[in-house]
């Protein structure tokens, strides 16, 4: 099955904060990662976060880590953050 990706707007404005260099690896691994199995964990790439509320998933790219919904055959991508700052942003305006 093939995803919808959809960015919230605040993750739009995450995106567009990093070096092209740095957005244009994290929209090839949104790509390659989130748009067939973006549910499919492993031990490192995606994770599900564990609990009730959203955001549902994480997937780490390099020093980036995205984290998104899933919701009928759409990916809502609701924050993209360097991993330094994911626990704050989890603790802000996670679950």
């Amino acid at each position: 099955m093939r995803y919808e990706i959809l960015l919230a707007p605040e993750a739009l404005a995450d995106l567009r904060a990093f070096k092209a260099n740095i957005r244009a690896e994290v929209r090839d691994a949104i790509e390659r990662h989130l748009r067939h199995e973006p549910t499919a964990t492993s031990r490192a790439r995606i994770k599900q976060i564990l609990g009730e509320g959203s955001p549902e998933f994480r997937l780490r790219v390099g020093d980036i880590r995205v984290f998104y919904d899933v919701v009928e055959g759409q990916v809502w991508i609701v924050a993209i953050v360097p991993k330094d700052g994911a626990e704050d942003w989890l603790g802000k305006a996670g679950r």
